[in-house]
């Protein structure tokens, strides 16, 4: 079995995938460049075990971590409960097949060519995949399947929480569609501001990225926490695959492992 680790600016992703690519076990953990290997390994283990999956059932494992100071717990998690070495994606000889034309493709987020991969692997292209994370980001995918480049925006539930800190008379407010664009109270004038300007904004960078693009029509894949939410009130994002970035890992490692 292989373990696939996704970790992110807000939480990690741990699953585990049969030989047949099928998902055994998900789960979360928020990120914590503090936390040792054995915190993982003792939290992750009694999961397992919830599962019906052995430490012994598991032989290979990937990483990709857009937060540096995760990797060296993370790495020591494989090894040590594990006994595997993983593989890193952006680190050695690690083959994406996966052409980066990018100014500078050093640059690019581990996650977004994770998802690059996954893509189209899975869609084909032009793509244009949207992910809603920390930071909300739209990756453009060539009909060959090359990394264009693309746009990266604070994330919805950032922006909120900047309002929040910012504004001393502004409230924490969780991210919900408002009942009404104009809002009659303090709550629903942020949610409004908030959620109704994210449409804008991706409905209005999906165009742009569009005319930009010049090959016809690209489809619109929408991954990430708040995918679906937002996937209802947008009309340009025709898929929602929550497993998107998941699947990319083990595209990857079975890549560089056959």
């Amino acid at each position: 079995m292989l373990l696939a680790i996704d970790s992110g600016n807000t939480n990690i992703v741990f699953a585990i995938f049969d030989g047949d690519g099928m998902i055994r076990g998900e789960w979360r953990s928020s990120t914590d460049s503090n936390r040792t290997a054995d915190e993982f390994g003792i939290w992750l283990e009694q999961l397992l075990k919830l599962s019906d999956i052995s430490r012994a059932d598991v032989t290979d494992a990937i990483i990709a971590t857009v937060v540096p100071a995760t990797l060296y717990s993370l790495k020591t998690l494989c090894r040590k409960y594990f006994q595997c070495e993983p593989l890193v994606v952006g680190e050695g000889e690690v083959d994406l097949g996966l052409d980066v034309r990018i100014e500078k493709p050093s640059e690019a987020g581990a996650d977004r060519l994770v998802n690059a991969v996954s893509g189209f692997e899975t869609y084909g292209g032009p793509l244009i995949i949207i992910d809603f994370g920390t930071a909300t980001t739209f990756d453009v995918i060539g009909e060959d399947g090359s990394y264009q480049g693309g746009a990266i925006a604070p994330g919805i539930n950032l922006s909120m929480e900047a309002l929040h800190q910012a504004a001393a008379q502004l409230p924490r407010v969780a991210v919900t569609r408002p009942t009404a664009v104009i809002g009659k109270n303090t709550v629903d004038a942020m949610l409004s501001g908030t959620f109704w300007g994210y449409v804008g904004m991706i409905e209005g960078l999906v165009s742009r990225i569009q005319q930009e693009m010049a090959v016809g029509k690209a489809r619109v894949i929408a991954t990430g926490g708040l995918a679906p939410l937002f996937s209802e009130h947008c009309d340009t994002i025709e898929v929602v695959d929550p497993d998107l970035t998941l699947r990319g890992l083990l595209a990857i490692h079975r890549r560089n492992r056959t």
